[in-house]
Order: C-alpha cells, then structure tokens, then sequence
C-alpha cells in the first residue's frame, strides 16, 4: 500500500516524542573527560538481562508509532532489526555494555523514521503536482 497523502501534523508531534525518547535513552548523559553521550539504554543494560529487555519496551513503542504513522515496511523491518541486535549484543556482558554506547539503537531508529517521513513529502508533493 502506497500513501501518497502528506502526513499529518501529527506525524511531526509523533517524531518529536520518538526524538526526545530516543535521545533519553542513547545520549542523555556526557560521561566526564572522555565526553561519550550514554543514556538509559547504556545505564540499565549494565544490569544483566533485565536491562536490555527494558529498553526494549520503548524501542517496540517507536515501530507501533511508525506503522501508525504509515512507515513503510522496510523500514519497520530496518527498525526491528536495529532493536533485535541492540537486545542480542547489548545482552552480552561487558561487550554487550560497550556496544550499547556506540550503537544507539534508538537514535538509529528515529533517523530511519525521518527519513521515511522526508521520503512521503517529497513522494506526496511529486504526485499533486503530477496531478495537479
């Protein structure tokens, strides 16, 4: 199914609640000296196996939000799979903890849906000038 109606108003409200989620759980936090942004993601996954599948929960919420917001499925399968590693390797002691705070899953995820978005404009624009 190919939208081809811009998105709403709430589409940018949706994105800027994803943005400030994500940003909490990859970059809310400056480490001191080495100055390495780490969020809630990187601190509970320290916590070994409930750490990582807790900040799960929300990387779920930002793909339900992008299929309500008409992502394609590409991306929600890009996203999914963001998460799914994020879980795996961010799960692996020590690794896993180090992993967390170069990966950030959450931010990689908001990027993809950005893009998504960008992508229905400029989709939506092309198609009412063609038709217009």
């Amino acid at each position: 199914m190919v939208q081809t109606s811009l998105p709403s108003a709430d589409t940018g409200d949706r994105l800027a609640r994803i943005a400030r989620v994500a940003a909490l759980l990859d970059s809310r936090f400056r480490v001191p000296v080495i100055g390495v942004r780490v969020g809630w993601d990187s601190i509970l996954g320290v916590i070994p196996g409930i750490g990582d599948a807790v900040t799960t929960v929300p990387a779920g919420w930002m793909i339900w939000q992008g299929y309500q917001m008409g992502a394609r499925k590409r991306t929600l399968a890009r996203m999914g799979l963001n998460a799914g590693i994020d879980l795996i390797v961010g799960g692996v002691p020590i690794i896993g903890d180090l992993f967390d705070v170069a990966f950030k899953s959450h931010k990689k995820n908001l990027a993809l849906l950005q893009s998504d978005m960008q992508r229905r404009i400029i989709h939506a624009s092309s198609e009412e000038v063609a038709h217009g």
